[in-house]
């Protein structure tokens, strides 16, 4: 087993760091898809977790685009996203090596927290806030599906 087998992890944890709640929806959409991820997590099986993680992956996309959103590096922002990150990258990880992806994942998502909120900055100055989350949820929503999607079918 090499490295390489927990990129699914790191990857997952720069999506965390864009939007926290999409990691855990793309993780619930692909167990309602009777999909099974590499690493185990009882968590993944509960159908309150799924449908509550689809429920706040949707609303922290409508929520993102209001005037009042706080940053994503705010307190309750980072821990969020080590708490999503933690989760999804645990879930990502080969079987045993579920601690690892976790701390990846995590290790990812917080620094690049700042790094993405530097970019959507940018970008809201040149197109402002709604065109510019509209534009960051396609592709943050894409890259998560497509880790999972990655991730569970190489198992």
């Amino acid at each position: 087993m090499t490295y390489t087998t927990l990129l699914p992890s790191v990857l997952i944890g720069a999506v965390a760091s864009a939007r926290s709640m999409t990691p855990m929806a793309a993780l619930a959409g692909a167990r309602l898809a009777h999909r099974r991820t590499p690493g185990r997590l009882v968590l993944l099986d509960h159908p309150l977790f799924r449908f509550g993680a689809l429920a706040m992956g949707a609303g922290e996309l409508f929520g993102d685009k209001m005037k009042s959103a706080p940053d994503r590096t705010v307190f309750l922002g980072l821990l969020a996203r080590v708490l999503s990150a933690g989760i999804a990258g645990a879930a990502l990880a080969p079987r045993g090596r579920e601690r690892q992806g976790a701390a990846l994942a995590v290790g990812t998502a917080v620094p690049m927290a700042y790094l993405t909120l530097r970019g959507r900055k940018r970008a809201m100055r040149a197109i402002g806030q709604t065109n510019s989350g509209l534009i960051e949820d396609a592709l943050i929503v894409g890259a998560g599906l497509a880790v999972v999607a990655w991730a569970v079918g190489r198992r």
